[in-house]
């Protein structure tokens, strides 16, 4: 990944916040409007217009600069509170942990220097408060499976503009979103003779995987939506193919095997096991730490996958450096650094992002939440074997999403919107939560039934 996408993880923009222009400005005012006045089960509409279009560059000026897009998730918040609409099912541990998350982030923060290359209080205040807000807003507007099918259609047909815009881009090299919005860059990216589209968002790589990590749950949306299922895996494929870069391919193939491994679920335990034997494996066979192999990953060619490995070996060296409350000098972790900043170096990983803001508890906090989304995963199929088929594969593929999600954090560290949609997979299996509690075993009068064959594709028989 370039600088432009490391410089926002780990502390700053390399493309500058503008303005907010009049069509900007309107398209902010509708979407508000939209957000305050429709009822809960279509909040989600206005906000993930806004999420979608507008570009995370975008600011109101008013003696500071205030992004468009925090200004509209406070909109949302303040909906939620005016409304008082709650979060499904209770808090729960996931919501604990987001909780303990943002406060130890914050008071990491205090440790770091506040001017323009720290990640003081003032830059992760914002920091916590983006990523805060959007889990609060989801676990707000999605209450239940029918309330999460809704959003994932809307989402398939929001996705069609951004697809058909980074076609042009494939063919024009202009980028349509910076000539409306701005707040992206005007030219494609070039590499290896490839144009590598982007859409609203501030990096091919981040467009692209957004798309892929959304290709399982079109799957599992066929049933119930077949058409909104065929126009979002459509949008999702293209978005992943004009980006022309390998870290989706590979977001993609997470994602797919994931959803493939619902026929075999029934032996997921020797599966985990059978990853972490073959880990170890690699431990004793390779000449560098197994970590290594990621430089091995390319589908598309042009890829840095030696810089992502020896992040995470400069990361264990230096782990004195960071462990407890992070840190603002990561420069000598690598033979290269970053235009922005002369303390920094490119972290292309999304855990590694947070451990530099808030050392190495920050990451822990992070993992937590991850393994519990796993986790309630398994143990919401398992808890209503009597639920419709359908619905439980859907449950799975939002495991298989959020999969895709992690596998990718390993090489990419999510900034711009991009960043919702990870955020949006933890939140909405933690609104499944309650599944797990509703249909207890002894309830239904029977054991779950988890080698029930896979239900198929499109089909469900």
């Amino acid at each position: 990944m370039s600088s432009t996408a490391v410089a926002d993880s780990t502390g700053k923009n390399l493309t500058p916040l503008i303005p907010v222009n009049p069509l900007g400005f309107l398209f902010f005012i509708v979407t508000a409007i939209a957000l305050m006045s429709v009822p809960r089960r279509w909040a989600p509409i206005p906000l993930l217009l806004g999420v979608l279009y507008i570009t995370h560059g975008q600011a109101f000026n008013i003696g500071v600069n205030l992004p468009v897009f925090r200004l509209l998730l406070v909109v949302g918040l303040f909906r939620i509170l005016v409304k008082g609409e709650g979060i499904s099912g209770g808090v729960n541990l996931i919501d604990k942990l987001m909780v303990a998350f943002c406060c130890w982030l914050f008071l990491a923060s205090f440790f770091h220097e506040k001017g323009a290359d720290g990640a003081g209080p003032i830059f992760i205040t914002g920091k916590i408060a983006e990523i805060g807000i959007c889990y609060l807003l989801v676990r707000c507007f999605c209450h239940d499976l029918d309330d999460f099918f809704s959003i994932l259609g809307v989402i398939a047909f929001l996705l069609v503009p951004i697809a058909i815009e980074m076609i042009q881009e494939k063919f024009t090299g202009k980028n349509l979103f910076s000539a409306t919005f701005g707040g992206v860059v005007d030219a494609v990216v070039e590499r290896d003779g490839r144009l590598r589209a982007r859409g609203p968002f501030r990096h091919a790589i981040l467009a692209g995987t957004v798309g892929a990590a959304l290709v399982p749950l079109m799957i599992a949306m066929w049933r119930r939506d077949p058409t909104a299922a065929k126009i979002g895996l459509l949008a999702c494929l293209t978005m992943v193919a004009t980006c022309a870069s390998s870290g989706p391919v590979l977001s993609l193939g997470f994602g797919l095997g994931a959803v493939f491994l619902w026929k075999f679920r029934q032996f997921m335990g020797w599966l985990r096991w059978g990853m972490v034997a073959g880990y170890l494996a690699l431990e004793m066979t390779m000449n560098r730490p197994a970590y290594y192999i990621i430089g091995e990953m390319s589908v598309v060619g042009g890829s840095t996958g030696w810089h992502r490995s020896h992040l995470i070996d400069s990361s264990i060296k230096y782990f004195s450096d960071w462990w407890l409350f992070g840190t603002d000098y990561t420069r000598s972790w690598m033979p290269t650094g970053v235009t922005w900043s002369k303390d920094h170096t490119d972290i292309t990983n999304y855990f590694l992002a947070f451990g530099v803001m808030g050392g190495f508890l920050a990451m822990i906090l992070m993992i937590a939440m991850i393994w519990v989304a796993f986790k309630w995963v398994g143990n919401v199929i398992e808890a209503n074997p009597e639920m419709e088929q359908g619905d439980r594969f859907m449950i799975w593929c939002m495991g298989a999403s959020l999969f895709s999600h992690v596998g990718t954090s390993v090489s990419v560290a999510y900034y711009d919107q991009s960043y919702v949609f990870f955020w949006f997979s933890i939140a909405t299996i933690s609104s499944m939560h309650f599944l797990m509690e509703a249909r207890p075993q002894h309830e239904t009068g029977g054991q779950p039934d988890p080698g029930s064959p896979h239900p198929g594709f499109p089909s469900w028989n």
